[in-house]
């Protein structure tokens, strides 16, 4: 069976495609008669299937479907007719045939410039200003955390002023407390028993200008007077069961002061400096009646500054015989005078010599 074929012959063509065809079918004839088959895919070139199709021409060549051919002498290729057939068309994905890019090693990459997007460099302004407005707080609040510090330390050191203050004003406080035992215990160990002749009396170590081995006490000049005037010079010191063998070195009878020198090293008493007030208490120390380590307690009553026998210091501790020569102690355990009278008929008027007239008389205070 023979069918017409009628190709497609799009606008402008030159001539009817049927006479080309008609023409060319003429020429390609094999030896035998036969008619040769047209290329379906003429005027167009394809790539191997490994890269995929490209087409180089786009022209609208027909389509022809490759005929079987046959062996048989004298048949004729038979041909179809397929109006209105066009040549479908492929689309290609846009990048499906693209080559990938080459890979380069980094050390011969091509350089690419790096630009920012306005809009990036738009958003980094912002955070660079949040960032700076950070940092000038923190750096702010470590200002005010410095401040607080050093005003903390301000606050803590006049703390421990105030305070040092306080123990300074409480130990004076403590120091003015009237502490009978404590001042007895601090002051017996240098008080002594004077035994001169047929008399006794009361004398204590005082000063720091006695030599290595000796010791300087104080008492009155009528406790030794008898002894003195004999031309005598040895007293006996006696506490308990000791007994220390004296000197009488230099003596004052308008003052009423005998100065004392034992071979012996006996600790001394403070000195008290200033004058004394009324009220202040005081303890006296004394061997009255001949009873050693005796100790009464009481208040400066006066201080006569102008009495007929020089300045003297009254209190009303009870004394008797035997106390004259013993030390007044007041509260910081530092004498004040030396006993040494009292008032007949009358009680609590006792009367001593201040420890400043002594330590004057005989310069070894």
């Amino acid at each position: 069976m023979t069918a017409t074929y009628e190709p497609f012959t799009p606008a402008g063509s030159p001539e009817p495609r049927r006479a080309r065809y008609a023409e060319r079918y003429a020429e390609d004839r094999y030896d035998d008669g036969y008619r040769r088959p047209e290329d379906p895919w003429a005027g167009q070139q394809q790539r191997s299937w490994e890269s995929g199709p490209v087409w180089a021409d786009t022209s609208f060549a027909e389509p022809r479907q490759e005929q079987p051919r046959y062996e048989q002498p004298g048949y004729e290729q038979p041909r179809y007719e397929q109006p209105g057939y066009e040549q479908p068309g492929y689309e290609q994905p846009a990048r499906a045939f693209e080559q990938p890019a080459p890979a380069y090693p980094t050390a011969f990459a091509p350089a690419v410039e790096q630009t920012r997007p306005a809009k990036s460099r738009g958003k980094a302004k912002p955070l660079v200003i949040a960032l700076v407005a950070v940092l000038v707080g923190i750096t702010g609040w470590q200002a005010y955390r410095i401040e607080s510090v050093i005003q903390s330390s301000n606050d803590l050191a006049s703390a421990v002023s105030t305070a040092q203050n306080r123990s300074a004003d409480l130990e004076k406080a403590l120091t003015n407390v009237f502490d009978p035992e404590g001042i007895s215990a601090a002051a017996l160990p240098s008080v002594f028993r004077v035994r001169a002749g047929d008399f006794t009396g009361t004398a204590f170590s005082v000063g720091t200008k006695a030599a290595d081995g000796t010791a300087n006490l104080f008492t009155n000049f009528h406790v030794v007077e008898s002894v003195w005037k004999a031309g005598d010079r040895a007293v006996t010191l006696e506490r308990g069961t000791t007994r220390i063998n004296a000197t009488i070195i230099k003596v004052s009878e308008g003052k009423d002061l005998a100065l004392l020198r034992a071979k012996q090293e006996i600790k001394p008493l403070g000195v008290a400096g200033g004058q004394v007030k009324p009220g202040q208490q005081v303890v006296v120390v004394g061997a009255p009646l001949g009873l050693d380590d005796t100790v009464t307690t009481g208040v400066i009553s006066a201080f006569r500054e102008d009495d007929a026998d020089g300045p003297t210091i009254q209190f009303d501790a009870p004394i008797n015989p035997g106390n004259s020569g013993g030390p007044v102690v007041n509260t910081s355990k530092q004498v004040v005078g030396l006993a040494t009278a009292k008032a007949r008929d009358a009680e609590g008027i006792g009367l001593a010599i201040p420890i400043a007239t002594a330590c004057a008389t005989f310069k070894v205070c």
